[in-house]
């Protein structure tokens, strides 16, 4: 039995242990913090995945979830577009969604090792070496990297988009408050925005993306939250009607939206390890499950014979991906320089409201389609 071993349990990495399980193959998921935890992430789902995750049996099916059909965006001061959403979808939180598929994932036959960050991969004569921060080695026939936006292999793996400013920072609340939960919202602040959408169990997500800097020159969360978010008064209103229902947020530090290259040193990266998408144009959740599906299927159809077909595999793995992805990455790259300022989101929000054939075009490239 052929054993690949994947770096990283959220979403990408989660449906590819559940996948490649199904498929026989012997899955080591190393994950390095222990289920169910938080982290930092929009926690809205485009319906492109619905009809997947359904077949495959990967959504929860004790919850709610609110189901999103409209779609809500801001200017710094206040100008606003409400829009619907022709494909829409549904909020979902990651501590919920994670836990369940990891589960899944042990119960199709999956190995998942929690609390452990793997630091170092060599590929030896056709297998891969790995090795954790605390010592321990394991051995694979292939390697999937599925460790999210940033983390300890980019450095040691080189990779190209670290010699670039990493300017972004993500920050996630959950909170109580009164707002549609058939809306997904996108609030502008000077450099960068805030998006608001339901989840299961009466919450909230409040999700946004923020420059370091900022963060440094205020010198808190907290504090950056009053002087640049509160400047727009729809976030204004929700930071001070809301209930926080954790006593901190979740933070992320030190991310960009460079490209990435989709193979390193034979390590196959899936989600955003392969190409982070701006929350403005792309569905974060929903590209990281499609390109698990991608790439699964891939191993599966390059795994018959004794041998990797490793060249072809690879070959095979770029093509789709590139095929499916690599526009919208370029779009998403390009409509966020149109916001996250004053007068850019101010032009911006003007341009969609008088061309309602422009705006209904930029929503579409939020959404990809159904698989």
């Amino acid at each position: 039995m052929k054993k690949i071993a994947i770096i990283g349990g959220g979403l990408a990495g989660l449906v590819s242990a559940v996948r490649l399980s199904r498929m026989n193959f012997e899955v080591l998921l190393f994950e390095k913090r222990q289920y169910p935890f938080h982290k930092v992430c929009g926690e809205y789902l485009s319906n492109e995945v619905l009809d997947f995750m359904n077949r495959e049996g990967l959504l929860p099916t004790n919850y709610d979830f609110p189901q999103i059909n409209k779609f809500q965006i801001s200017a710094l001061a206040g100008q606003s577009l409400t829009m619907p959403l022709d494909l829409g979808g549904f909020g979902i939180s990651r501590f919920v969604l994670d836990d369940f598929l990891a589960n899944n994932a042990r119960e199709s036959g999956a190995q998942i090792i929690e609390n452990t960050s793997i630091s170092e991969v060599a590929f030896i004569e056709n297998q891969f070496e790995l090795k954790s921060i605390s010592g321990e080695v394991y051995h694979a026939d292939l390697v999937i990297g599925a460790y999210g936006k940033n983390g300890v292999l980019d450095k040691k793996l080189e990779r190209n988009h670290l010699n670039y400013e990493a300017p972004f920072i993500g920050v996630k609340h959950h909170i109580k408050t009164d707002f549609p939960r058939d809306l997904v919202a996108l609030h502008n602040f000077e450099g960068g925005y805030c998006g608001i959408v339901a989840i299961e169990n009466d919450q909230f997500n409040l999700c946004y993306l923020g420059r370091r800097e900022d963060l440094k020159r205020a010198g808190s969360v907290e504090e950056m939250e009053a002087q640049v978010l509160k400047v727009n008064p729809f976030l204004k209103s929700i930071f001070e009607n809301a209930e926080f229902v954790h006593e901190k947020p979740v933070v992320i530090n030190a991310f960009s939206f460079r490209p990435k290259k989709l193979i390193e040193n034979h390590i196959l990266m899936s989600g955003d390890t392969a190409g982070l998408i701006t929350p403005l144009c792309g569905n974060g959740m929903a590209m990281a499950i499609h390109s698990a599906k991608i790439l699964s299927d891939t191993i599966a159809e390059h795994a018959s014979s004794e041998q990797w077909d490793r060249q072809g595999l690879e070959a095979a793995y770029t093509a789709r991906w590139n095929a499916t992805f690599k526009r919208r990455l370029w779009v998403g790259r390009k409509t966020q320089s149109f916001f996250g300022s004053k007068w850019s989101s101010k032009a911006a929000l003007l341009v969609m409201q008088r061309s309602p054939w422009l705006a209904k075009k930029i929503m579409k490239n939020t959404h990809g389609k159904p698989f």
